[in-house]
């Protein structure tokens, strides 16, 4: 079985920023909608069957930071994965490794775009908090034991769902462990021509790994630019 198509696709400030009150701008706000149309579009650049965020890019801009509702009591929770048809033809893939997103349903909804969400847990994730994925009928998948293994991780997409492109969207320490892990092969940077100067958003990389500081190379493949100053770049990724 070959690996799917990682694409890291992000919308960055001049200086690298991934958030920021640059993004509520003219020149944002442009930037932000040539984003949506070259990987969500009616004619997308890129195939994108799910995109997948961490917890902290699902909270800021799905689930807002709410508690989830935890069943009293419920019944056994088989061990392993939660594969469910979705009917959905797009997936949002939720990096959760601790099991803390408060979800009220099983979709989410980006301007046009309608996507059923898939939760990617850890082995330490409960019962109780596997119990109230199923209730909601949102599908999950276990990959790794205390933190997510990026490989195993796209090997079960790949698997149970069948997808064979799939979009890195955020945050900066996501995309920068699944690049680290070999599994992302291209880079798609839209950026702003803004900057507002915060020194704590975060980049569109950042490495919370143990193992110490990596350098991972890129070639261009694509540099393009808008009317509006919106700068494309694409990146291979030297494996």
């Amino acid at each position: 079985m070959t690996q799917p198509f990682i694409f890291c696709h992000m919308l960055i400030s001049i200086d690298g920023k991934i958030t920021g009150k640059y993004m509520n701008t003219p020149e944002g706000e442009a930037a932000g909608d040539f984003f949506y149309q070259v990987a969500f579009g009616e004619k997308p650049f890129y195939k994108n069957q799910g995109w997948l965020s961490g917890r902290k890019t699902t909270d800021d801009n799905f689930t807002m930071y709410k508690e989830p509702v935890l069943p009293e009591s419920f019944e056994a929770v088989p061990a392993g994965d939660y594969i469910i048809e979705t009917g959905k033809p797009i997936y949002y893939i939720s990096i959760d490794p601790s099991g803390k997103l408060g979800w009220e349903k099983n979709t989410i909804t980006y301007q046009d775009t309608t996507a059923t969400v898939i939760e990617v847990l850890t082995e330490k994730v409960s019962d109780n908090y596997k119990a109230f994925l199923r209730s909601l009928d949102i599908p999950y998948i276990i990959a790794g034991k205390e933190s997510i293994d990026p490989k195993q991780t796209v090997e079960k997409l790949q698997r149970h769902f069948n997808l064979e492109s799939i979009m890195l969207g955020g945050g900066g320490l996501l995309n920068w462990s699944f690049i680290e892990a070999g599994v992302c092969d291209e880079v798609s940077l839209v950026v702003a021509p803004v900057a507002d100067g915060s020194s704590d958003s975060p980049s569109v990389f950042e490495n919370g790994s143990l193992s110490g500081d990596k350098a991972v190379a890129f070639s261009l493949e694509q540099a393009e630019t808008q009317e509006d100053g919106t700068l494309w770049l694409r990146y291979k990724v030297k494996k």
